[in-house]
């Protein structure tokens, strides 16, 4: 049975990243997360041209912090990187990107 398979879809979040490309980008994310623990299940990017554009999905069910502090975290860290970070539950992507 894979790790995803034992998260349910209530505990899963999907954070994005965008901006101007920067070395320490994914490293700064990864401690933020694993920092209160938080695992990452996917992740995917890319740097178009000079632009960098990162989205993973995490699972939230054994942090420290709940959903709302985690994005205060990501969007202090944004800042500080120049980038933008947004976190949201799944089902929330899913109800804003549903055809």
């Amino acid at each position: 049975m894979s790790p995803q398979s034992d998260v349910t879809q209530g505990n899963r979040v999907i954070i994005s990243v965008l901006g101007k490309d920067r070395v320490g980008i994914i490293a700064s994310v990864a401690g933020v997360l694993s920092a209160v623990n938080v695992n990452i299940l996917d992740i995917s990017q890319t740097i178009i041209q000079e632009y960098f554009a990162m989205i993973l999905m995490a699972d939230i069910s054994h942090s420290s912090i709940n959903l709302e502090s985690l994005k205060e975290k990501l969007t202090a860290l944004g800042t500080e990187l120049g980038v933008r970070i947004d976190a949201q539950h799944t089902d929330a992507f899913n109800y804003m990107h549903r055809l």
